[in-house]
């Protein structure tokens, strides 16, 4: 990501937001669940967490650290995905 032009500061800034709201809202559901012991609270917040948050950090942080190719670093952000949705769905069908 070079910050050098409009688009990638835009980018940047997308990234902080999403990341940033996302901690956010993990955070709500994870004291939701310590407050009420809703095991649907702290499964969402799993979920949320993998959505918003995960996929950055293994594009920006991981990825860079360990060399992974674009193809690991996208399987890495799909599977962190994947992870999330499930987690979420998990958290809205449970009783």
């Amino acid at each position: 990501m070079s910050l050098g032009t409009p688009l990638g500061t835009l980018t940047a800034l997308t990234v902080t937001v999403t990341v940033v709201l996302g901690l956010y809202v993990c955070h709500l559901a994870y004291r939701g669940y310590r407050r009420n012991d809703s095991e649907t609270m702290r499964v969402l917040a799993v979920g949320v967490l993998f959505v918003a948050v995960v996929p950055y950090a293994v594009s920006y942080a991981v990825a860079p650290l360990l060399s992974l190719t674009d193809a690991q670093t996208i399987l890495g952000v799909t599977l962190s995905h994947t992870v999330g949705l499930a987690a979420i769905y998990r958290s809205t069908s449970s009783t």
